[in-house]
């Protein structure tokens, strides 16, 4: 499955997703064992403390809340009350808007996640710009069947999971208020309008 990220995204670190070949959802199921692997060998300009590492050109604004494991890399911004936990790692120059929340997630480099958003159990590659209010939901709340499947090409693909978000590739859109169903993939540049809901995973 690792067509899916190696077309959708590129240059994502083998050190955050593991091995080459991974699928999406696997690479996120083990994301923070991955993290605090790579935690001890942060290069210079990192300051470690409580399994978060973040570089001295990001800036935290005050009641932002950062669980580690954690990377937040150079020249990211990450505003007042923003929530990372579970598992993060944002490239370089990554703005995190007030009132958002990340979850177990990729963030590739000058990605805007802008404000009042939610991404969970996600890989985002680098470009993306989400307006406010949109969602990436990674779980079927009101499913009885809670495993997550996509469709990518007329195939239907198992992931064996009940927690992913979506895979989403370099430089998409998603306009203010749009909602991403679990097993969402989005191919490169595609443009989600303001209030739009994507629904590909079939039940």
């Amino acid at each position: 499955m690792s067509f899916l990220t190696d077309e959708l995204i590129d240059g994502l670190p083998v050190t955050v997703t593991g091995k080459n070949g991974s699928a999406p959802w696997l690479i996120t199921a083990c994301l923070a064992d991955a993290l605090l692997k790579i935690l001890p060998r942060m290069g210079a300009g990192y300051v470690v403390h409580n399994n978060v590492a973040i570089h001295e050109t990001a800036t935290v604004e005050p009641g932002a809340v950062l669980k580690g494991p954690a990377i937040i890399g150079p020249g990211c911004f990450i505003g007042a009350n923003a929530y990372l936990r579970a598992g993060v790692y944002l490239g370089s120059s990554v703005v995190i808007g007030p009132g958002c929340e990340v979850k177990t997630s990729v963030i590739m480099s000058h990605t805007h996640i802008a404000h009042f958003n939610f991404v969970g159990d996600s890989l985002i590659g680098s470009h993306v710009n989400f307006e406010a209010g949109a969602i990436v939901c990674n779980h079927w709340n009101e499913r009885s069947d809670k495993q997550i499947r996509l469709a990518y090409n007329g195939q239907i693909i198992e992931t064996g999971t009940e927690k992913f978000g979506a895979l989403i590739g370099d430089g998409c859109k998603i306009g203010a208020n749009a909602v991403l169903s679990p097993g969402t993939i989005l191919a490169k540049n595609t443009i989600v309008s303001r209030l739009e809901l994507v629904e590909q995973n079939p039940g």
